[in-house]
């Protein structure tokens, strides 16, 4: 699929010059095609389109830039279509928009919002479009009519000047969301539709506020200037190109295609490749189907979390990595071998092209060893899907691919959200919380996989907490690299894809890969989680500048909990901003007062402040309470504060569980401290099984007070 810009317009026939928007839309219905991705265009291109239009000077034209359009023969046009009584009965003509949709789209919902704002205008309340002028002379009837849709007199239905066909994931959206068609009941939300809504909310507002600036006169002048004198260009492909290099061609200019949404228009272009002798008309038709009910799938759960949409090309990677055998090549290797490989035209076609031996170049990338260095499994090549193994592509390999893509979604999106995700025990949640609140990285695609297996729950238990301990003790307790054997796993997510492997067995190569952090007795090697810390310690921050301390802390906290307490702390907590985040508290203050000198009177002045950063001498509450206790004496932080009577902090004996365990202790000093952290390591031992050496778990308090003056390392 070679073609360039400057080939696509040889091709295509033009109009003499730009013409606006009032002359684009007249007898014309503009429809966008399923192979287009939906609407991408966020709040950074809404607001350039708004302020485009606000700042054209009076006397000039705005251009927009080209629209390519492809004619759909009027014979296309079926009697039972919405359009066939208007391209038959008013010589209307039905189009489909190769490029320019996003630009088209804005300006629909801006006229939408634009309609629907003036019509609620305390003037025209109650009143009929018919009686509503826009202008002098232009009632908000002709708007509907010229740029949004027309009723048929005979079956009272609407047809709309523009909008997706019937098959497009947003087709239902647009018309029941956005252009205000009633009786639309439930309908799909995805990634694209969430853009949809955006930009009408967006364009709304901004209506209200110049209203409120210009009144209906800034409003009618507005109107004026985007219908009048925004321009495009409108170039009509010949029925003989081919539309799919078309669209791939003109749409590696602008705001850039996803490889999710790439590859969708690749598949549907392969369904139109396969020869009638391997699928007849009727089956060509249901593997386009399939293709667009999987991607309709595929964007409703990336966009189900409204505030945080999932990346759609990182499901796309994760996807390649569970179907086709991972390779160590970078950036975007999974869209390289996707479109440009295993789903390529030249893969269905019969070639004549000859191989010659070329002399193979490879760009050395400078990330390339910094990425790969301790990452030394032999990968291989990306290997096709089971059903394809020469090379070629037939319908089945298409559709299998599809079907694997319809079927992950949802585990991806509960891979990320378990709470919202649907048909998930109470355990699974917790367990895929977990991996979350630790970072799970690149085990996610193997998550994914589990997830969508069947098998019981006992063994997708076991597997995340697998997980979960190998990320523990090798990220956060340990130094290793991120990618650390990342291809082995990748390729693990692979072989349980295809029942080539079992729980138990990968749970057998992540015990494997641990085995250099333990001593030949089974303890924990404690050298790199010692060096860590011993750098923060000399910095000052000690544990508290430790990246496992909130993990660590939190988990802690869910082991006081019982069935009888409520729980006090969650994870998003961790994460709010400002006063209402929960902090690491230090119980005995950095900067102690007075107050708390007896208490260390024992502890070299040297020495105080590793008491201050150890671990036994933190905990979690809320950052408000943080603030208000500061440098309070430890019978003081234990109690709440009252002012007139009225509460204005919480104490520790009223706050989380781990504040209400050390709100037990009558005085907070140095012997309480180190049993604390004794404490906390054994559960640190216990929760994610493993066992430091006595004499080690001491090293890792750092409270050693010999005359150097710091921690033993050797």
């Amino acid at each position: 699929m070679v073609a360039t810009y400057h080939d696509l317009l040889q091709v295509t026939k033009i109009m003499e010059r730009p013409i606006p928007l009032e002359s684009l839309f007249t007898e014309k219905i503009f429809r966008i095609p399923d192979y287009q991705r939906g609407y991408a265009w966020q709040e950074e291109q809404f607001r350039a389109f708004w302020e485009d239009l606000v700042n054209l000077p009076e006397g000039r034209s705005h251009y927009t830039g080209v629209l390519t359009l492809r004619k759909i023969p009027d014979a296309s046009v079926t009697r039972d279509s919405r359009e066939f009584w208007l391209v038959q009965d008013h010589s209307y003509k039905l189009y489909h928009v190769v490029d320019g949709q996003q630009r088209l789209t804005t300006f629909v919902i801006f006229v939408q919002a634009f309609a629907e704002f003036f019509a609620k205008l305390p003037e025209n309340a109650g009143k009929a479009p018919g009686d509503v002028f826009v202008t002098d002379s232009l009632r908000l009837s002709d708007l509907h009519e010229r740029y949004l849709f027309r009723t048929n007199p005979k079956g009272g239905f609407r047809t709309y000047m523009f909008g997706y066909t019937d098959d497009n994931p947003s087709h239902e959206y647009l018309r029941h969301r956005i252009l205000g068609e009633g009786g639309g009941g439930t309908v799909q939300e995805t990634f694209y539709t969430l853009n949809l809504g955006e930009a009408k909310e967006y364009f709304y507002k901004q209506l209200q506020n110049l209203h409120g600036i210009s009144g209906t006169a800034g409003l009618a002048d507005l109107y004026r200037k985007l219908t009048k004198r925004f321009l495009f260009n409108e170039y009509a492909i010949d029925d003989d190109f081919d539309v799919f290099v078309a669209f791939e061609t003109m749409n590696n200019r602008g705001k850039k295609l996803s490889d999710l949404e790439l590859l969708k228009n690749r598949l549907i272009y392969l369904t139109t490749l396969f020869g009638d002798a391997l699928i007849d008309e009727a089956g060509r038709r249901a593997l386009r189907d399939d293709i667009n009910s999987a991607w309709k799938e595929t964007y409703h759960q990336l966009g189900r979390n409204k505030t945080a949409p999932l990346n759609d090309d990182d499901f796309l990677r994760a996807l390649w990595i569970a179907c086709f055998k991972y390779s160590r090549d970078t950036g975007r290797d999974y869209a390289r071998f996707l479109l440009d490989k295993h789903f390529n035209p030249r893969n269905v076609h019969e070639t004549l092209e000859i191989e010659v031996p070329l002399q193979a170049v490879t760009e050395r990338r400078a990330d390339d060893i910094e990425e790969y260095q301790d990452d030394q499994e032999a990968c291989g090549n990306p290997e096709p899907m089971a059903s394809n193994r020469d090379g070629k592509i037939g319908y089945a390999d298409v559709r299998g691919f599809v079907s694997s893509l319809k079927e992950s979604a949802p585990h991806w999106f509960a891979s990320f959200y378990p709470d919202m995700a649907d048909g998930l025990s109470d355990a699974i949640k917790a367990s895929v919380d977990r991996l979350n609140r630790i970072g799970m990285g690149y085990f996610r695609p193997l998550v994914m996989v589990a997830l969508k297996k069947s098998f019981v729950e006992e063994e997708k238990l076991k597997l995340f907490d697998r997980i979960e301990r190998f990320v523990f003790l090798a990220f956060r307790v340990g130094s290793a690299r991120s990618n650390y054997r990342s291809s082995e796993f990748y390729n693990a997510a692979r072989a349980m894809d295809r029942d080539e492997t079992t729980i138990d067995a990968i749970s057998g190569q992540l015990d494997a890969a641990l085995a250099y952090a333990f001593n030949d007795d089974g303890s924990f090697r404690i050298n790199e989680f010692h060096g860590i810390l011993f750098k923060k310690f000399k910095e000052g921050s000690g544990y508290y500048g430790w990246s496992g301390l909130r993990y660590l802390l939190f988990e802690y906290e869910q082991t006081l909990l019982d069935a009888s307490r409520q729980r006090k702390v969650s994870w998003g907590d961790l994460l709010k901003p400002g006063s209402d985040k929960v902090s690491v508290e230090h119980v005995y203050p950095q900067t102690p007062t007075v107050e708390w000198e007896q208490a260390f009177m024992a502890v070299p002045t040297e020495m105080r402040s590793r008491y201050n950063s150890t671990l036994g001498n933190l905990l979690l509450l809320s950052m408000s309470i943080n603030a208000s206790l500061q440098n309070d004496s430890f019978a003081s932080k234990k109690k709440p504060k009252f002012d007139d009577g009225k509460k204005v902090r919480n104490g520790y004996a009223d706050g989380s569980h781990s504040e209400i365990e050390v709100a037990q202790n009558d005085d907070w000093g140095p012997g309480e401290i180190r049993a604390r952290g004794t404490k906390i390591l054994r559960f640190m031992e216990s929760r994610w099984g493993f066992q430091f050496r006595d004499a080690d778990r001491e090293k890792l308090l750092f409270l050693d007070d010999g005359e150097t003056g710091h921690p033993n390392v050797n």
